[in-house]
């Protein structure tokens, strides 16, 4: 399989997901007291949002990229 198509095939893939799930959310724990053998932690949820704009451009360069792989002559 050529290059090209493959990198279409991963941008069609991640712009897919970008598009389905609009963030990437994580989970961090923090260190809230820590006093002799009493130790408190607190679970935060942090969200990084991505734009739907960045999740269509990487679908049509995934789909354009695919053209240009099967328009390439071996």
């Amino acid at each position: 399989m050529k290059p090209v198509t493959l990198a279409g095939i991963l941008l069609v893939i991640l712009g897919a997901l970008a598009l389905a799930y609009q963030g990437i959310s994580y989970t961090r724990q923090e260190k809230i007291l820590d006093v002799g053998p009493i130790h408190a932690t607190a679970e935060t949820h942090k969200r990084i949002p991505l734009p739907p704009i960045l999740g269509g451009l990487m679908l049509v360069g995934g789909v354009g990229l695919l053209v240009m792989g099967a328009r390439q002559k071996s």
